[in-house]
């Protein structure tokens, strides 16, 4: 039997993401909007592909949760984009009210799956999925990690002129500016980067990667990334659904590591099927201690602003 995927939002992430699980067949998949007619459509369409491309996958549009039981993975990307004249405060609001619908909806028919949160806040976002689902924490996390060193890995790749399968790169911290890439633990082919390129190039590559949703959402006008959030998700399912056992950065639940506790924080772990299977703990040294710091107050901030509205 294949495994099970759902994912909830058929928008450009979701329904990219639904692309990249059935091209890689992954499984089933179970895509779910609240918009009549756009999951169907959606589902079809892709559906419709698998003979060209060649993948054997069932693939199913809806907008009635009963579709999404019994999944191995759930895959959550609904949320509001910012508007005009909205506040963080407000924005964070209307996220969590949404994340808590599609969790409530979806965990209680699934009990055993795990839950990748892509839906912004990020951090903040991941911590409610684990309040209302009840899941043991290592089977909630948030997709973070490996959007943002696929990005600095891009630019490094663009920078040196090396094939990007050879250039392997850690970043942690909360998603967004107050990311935390990490040039001591990324290599190029197993040599350090900084062998490669000067520390001036690499700050402002640093820079790049942190600024690296807002450049996209500058240069579309409307609208934001979805190709590579899409793959981004599309490989935690596979290290899930495979037990690959990755070693990558994802959003998990801290209980004492690098000194943080109950937040969910960008850090290196191992990825499986039984979820978060281990969290690694770097040997950071002081100054990428104190960005690691800068970072997670930056992420308690929106937690702590969560538990007041």
């Amino acid at each position: 039997m294949r495994k099970k995927i759902s994912i909830i939002g058929a928008g450009f992430v979701g329904s990219t993401t639904a692309h990249w699980c059935a091209a890689a067949e992954l499984g089933d998949i179970v895509l779910l909007d609240i918009v009549e007619g756009i999951p169907q459509g959606k589902g079809l369409d892709l559906y419709q592909a698998g003979p060209i491309m060649g993948f054997d996958a069932r693939i199913t549009g809806t907008n009635d949760y009963a579709d999404t039981a019994n999944s191995d993975v759930i895959v959550v990307t609904s949320g509001a984009p910012r508007k005009p004249g909205m506040s963080r405060e407000d924005l964070i609001k209307v996220n969590a009210d949404i994340t808590r619908d599609c969790v409530t909806k979806s965990a209680p028919l699934s009990p055993n799956a795990v839950i990748i949160m892509v839906n912004n806040p990020l951090d903040a976002m991941t911590y409610v999925a684990a309040e209302v689902s009840g899941f043991p924490k290592e089977r909630v996390m948030g997709q973070a990690g490996v959007l943002d060193s696929a990005r600095y890995r891009t630019f490094i790749a663009m920078e040196t002129g090396v094939s990007v399968e050879d250039i392997q790169a850690m970043l942690m911290g909360g998603h967004g500016d107050e990311m935390v890439p990490l040039p001591r633990f990324s290599t190029i082919g197993g040599i350090p980067v900084t062998e490669f390129i000067p520390k001036e190039r690499l700050d402002a590559i640093v820079e790049r990667t942190r600024k690296g949703g807002g450049e996209i959402v500058n240069l579309l006008k409307t609208g934001s990334a979805y190709y590579a959030p899409a793959a981004a998700t599309a490989q935690m399912v596979e290290a899930v659904l495979k037990d690959k056992k990755r070693l990558i950065a994802v959003s998990a639940y801290l209980t004492g590591q690098y000194g943080l506790s109950d937040m969910y924080f960008g850090v290196p772990v191992i990825l499986g099927a039984g979820g978060i299977e281990k969290i690694i703990e770097l040997p950071l040294n002081e100054e990428e201690m104190a960005l690691l710091k800068k970072s997670a107050d930056a992420v308690r901030s929106t937690i702590e602003t969560l538990k007041t509205l």
